[in-house]
């Protein structure tokens, strides 16, 4: 496969960007060699630089359910260019988005649009302390929440410890109000509330964490952090910046039947464009400003465009069996490769939550992010022969995959053939 143009873009990127990218795992430092650079997408399918052709499961790392250039985003988004791009003042769209969202989801009443999941994750956070008057957090390790100072942190050891930056820059002060837990572990969350019960704001999680690899987090737990969180006046923070209407219209909280206090969304509400945003009760928002004293703006928060796509989105999104047929698809799409896993006896799985998928090499239950082996030597020759046969997922074996509804029978079953085939390779080798 030709990939000259491409390798000669990353060349020049690199004399702009830091590393050549605006996003770090974009390089493609994990499984070597050059990014490939994008023309196009249309359905499930993009096109590189080359002129090389792929069906791909990355999906703008999770928005476009719907697939690339979807004639009904791409009309909505050309109609309303046509009036202008950007007021950063109340258009109708606004309202629309937010009636759409808010009519779908019975665990939220109230909504504030941004322009990103992590400004939404770090407004939820402010927005937590703002109404409890407390300043700590307790965050899960495996659970990512976006570039904020105080999130973007690590554990250390023993059951409870403050967080340990992982990434300079980022002052002491900021982490040591941030404690970290091992995920899926009751007796953590319990020592964490006996020492810092009267301080802490929230609790946040991702209840499907997709970030690194893809975590099982089970009913049972999430129902219990509900519970300790309003035994000591904490919030709980549902991050469903990736499983938010991926799952369901009601995203992870619909599937488990967990109410939490404040959720995040992004990806899929902005069809393709940059949005977020965070939602609660009535009560809780009414701390935002103006209305409250939490301050949180945004010139660009409902910008009209992203709201038309998103509204375009959703429409489809909200259309009956919808997410059913998407599932379905999506579970067809694993067996296959995992009924040929199990017949060779082969140490690989694909696991599966509604429409994400997740590569391990593993056929163990991964629920903590410890349980994940560091040998990525399997999945970066997996991962390298896909690409060089047409199949394109993000260039990192803790990243996880996507099917969107343009993802077709035949593409599904060749990409399923592709990757037997692979496993072949990575296992004949090994």
């Amino acid at each position: 496969m030709n990939k000259s143009i491409s390798e000669a873009l990353y060349i020049t990127a690199k004399k702009y960007f830091p590393g050549g990218v605006n996003s770090p795992v974009r390089a493609f430092k994990s499984v070597g060699g050059s990014p490939i650079f994008i023309e196009r997408g249309d359905g499930a399918n993009i096109w590189d630089a080359d002129g090389n052709t792929y069906i791909d499961f990355c999906c703008s790392w999770g928005p476009l359910i719907l697939g690339h250039n979807n004639p009904k985003i791409r009309e909505r988004i050309i109609a309303t260019v046509a009036n202008g791009t950007s007021f950063g003042a109340p258009t109708r769209l606004e309202n629309e988005l937010a009636n759409l969202i808010l009519s779908n989801h019975s665990y939220i009443e109230k909504i504030r649009f941004v322009s990103s999941g992590t400004e939404a994750v770090m407004s939820a956070i402010r927005l937590a302390r703002a109404v409890t008057s407390r300043s700590k957090i307790i965050k899960f390790e495996g659970c990512y929440h976006g570039h904020v100072d105080a999130l973007l942190v690590k554990a250390g050891s023993g059951l409870v410890t403050f967080g340990q930056s992982s990434s300079t820059g980022i002052p002491v002060g900021y982490t040591n109000e941030t404690i970290v837990v091992p995920l899926n572990n009751k007796e953590a969350v319990e020592q964490a509330f006996e020492k810092y019960g009267s301080d802490i704001a929230a609790i946040i999680i991702e209840p499907i964490p997709a970030n690194n690899g893809l975590l099982r987090v089970e009913k049972e737990f999430l129902t219990y952090l509900r519970e300790i969180t309003k035994k000591n006046e904490s919030l709980l923070v549902f991050d469903e910046v990736i499983s938010g209407f991926r799952v369901g219209l009601e995203g992870a909280a619909g599937l488990y039947d967990v109410a939490p206090d404040i959720i995040t969304f992004g990806k899929i509400i902005g069809g393709g464009l940059p949005v977020g945003a965070y939602a609660a009760s009535t009560f809780i928002m009414s701390h935002v400003a103006p209305e409250g004293a939490m301050y949180q703006a945004g010139t660009l928060s409902g910008n009209p465009v992203a709201m038309a796509a998103g509204i375009a989105q959703l429409t489809e999104c909200s259309k009956k069996g919808f997410y059913e047929q998407l599932e379905q698809k999506t579970k067809k799409f694993t067996e296959i490769i995992n009924t040929y896993a199990i017949a060779n006896n082969y140490e690989f799985k694909i696991d599966s939550i509604g429409s994400i998928f997740w590569l391990c090499f593993s056929t163990e239950k991964i629920d903590n992010a410890d349980a994940i082996n560091p040998d990525m030597k399997r999945f970066n020759i997996l991962y390298n022969y896909l690409l060089e046969n047409g199949l394109y997922l993000g260039p990192s074996g803790y990243e996880v995959g996507f099917i969107s509804a343009a993802h077709t029978e035949e593409q599904l079953q060749q990409a399923a053939d592709t990757m037997k085939k692979g496993l072949e390779i990575v296992f004949s080798t090994q």
